[in-house]
């Protein structure tokens, strides 16, 4: 049987192709990436919503969650309103609703909430000032901590302390894991593929010189 024929690139050959089929690869070729909404609010009440396929897990204890956010080169709504109050959302985008979720990604004129626009409902927790959103089972209200621009390319690293944390108490187990599947849960290729979420095993704990096994019962 005759090998598959490889596709082979240096860093040179990357920066020579077109720009968006160079968009497209560089931005699948780490795999599935997390799906969630980022809700914020202006100091004078103006909501915003947002996709992002780059929030990461940055501690337990205490709990931190981080989102990379593009250069400052341009107005982001996102960031301008985290530094003006303080606070955003971070919302697990779901199957029902990926349609919507990735219609925020337009480039809506400031005084627009997507909310409206895509057809999502604000959920609004009392003594929080930020929006969730009412249709992702997860939802996270997350306080500013600090930013730390990445000087390689001036993308910004935004971490935020969880300071509230609702979801479905029948989709957690007892030792904290939850169901994602059941909840509809998917992840991102690239900018604009979505892919749904299907469980294949969740293993022990990995101990050295014993063979990890699944986990049972």
């Amino acid at each position: 049987m005759m090998s598959e024929e490889k596709l082979v690139l240096s860093h040179n050959d990357i920066l020579n192709l077109e720009k968006y089929y160079r968009i497209n690869l560089i931005n699948k070729i780490s795999g599935l990436k997390s799906a969630n909404l980022i809700g914020t609010a202006s100091k004078n009440g103006q909501t915003n919503l947002a996709i992002f396929n780059s929030v990461i897990h940055v501690g337990a204890n205490p709990p931190y969650l981080g989102f990379l956010l593009r250069p400052l080169t341009v107005e982001r709504q996102t960031y301008n309103n985290i530094k003006e109050t303080g606070y955003f959302t971070i919302n697990q985008i779901i199957e029902s609703i990926h349609q919507q979720a990735h219609q925020t990604s337009a480039k809506y004129p400031s005084e627009t909430s997507e909310f409206d626009a895509c057809e999502l409902t604000a959920y609004w927790m009392k003594d929080f000032g930020v929006p969730f959103v009412d249709e992702s089972p997860i939802k996270i209200g997350l306080s500013f901590v600090e930013e730390q621009e990445i000087k390689a390319n001036g993308t910004v690293l935004i971490v935020g302390k969880i300071d509230h944390l609702i979801l479905p108490k029948s989709s957690v187990n007892e030792e904290g894991h939850i169901n994602l599947e059941t909840l509809g849960g998917i992840g991102i290729g690239g900018l604009d593929t979505y892919y749904s979420c299907k469980e294949i095993a969740q293993y022990e704990f990995a101990r050295p010189n014993k063979k990890t096994t699944i986990k049972t019962g």
